[in-house]
């Protein structure tokens, strides 16, 4: 059984799902057959068919966080420290084709979200990232093409 890093914060997040799976969607989802079941023939009754679709999908996810937490690593990024990128880092990138300024937290694949600037331990960019210093340069195969960046810095929040 593989272990899966992630911060406080990424476990935090999945136990809110998981909580909210189990105690409201769930009862929400019964009460959905329960109505759609009281409305006669199951066999043509396309409410009581999409409301066991919407269980089965959220019982698949309840299964799914239970095993992501149960696996759970939690590294607590605020006692981290060096000067090489590692799980949990906030790492500034200068792009060396356009100057532009890009920050990457490095964190679990459960929480990563790039719109928030979270990027998975499994992402190209962050395995290039991984052991290397301020000052170093990284390339990266990007889907439309090589990119080439700066370490700028490394900070541990």
């Amino acid at each position: 059984m593989e272990k899966i890093p992630m911060t406080h914060a990424g476990y935090a997040a999945l136990e809110t799902e998981l909580k909210h799976r189990q105690q409201v969607e769930r009862p929400r989802i019964i009460q959905q057959i329960s109505d759609a079941r009281s409305h006669g023939d199951l066999s043509e009754n396309a409410e009581y068919h999409a409301a066991k679709e919407t269980q089965s999908h959220n019982e698949g996810r309840i299964a799914e966080l239970e095993d992501k937490l149960a696996r759970a690593d939690i590294i607590d990024v605020s006692k981290l420290s060096g000067d090489t990128v590692k799980f949990g880092a906030t790492v500034t990138l200068i792009d060396e084709d356009t100057d532009k300024k890009a920050v990457w937290q490095i964190v679990g694949e459960p929480e990563a979200d790039a719109k928030k600037g979270r990027i998975s331990i499994t992402s190209p960019l962050a395995r290039a990232l991984i052991g290397k210093k301020k000052g170093a340069t990284v390339e990266v195969n990007a889907p439309g093409g090589a990119k080439a960046y700066e370490v700028a810095k490394i900070e541990w929040r």
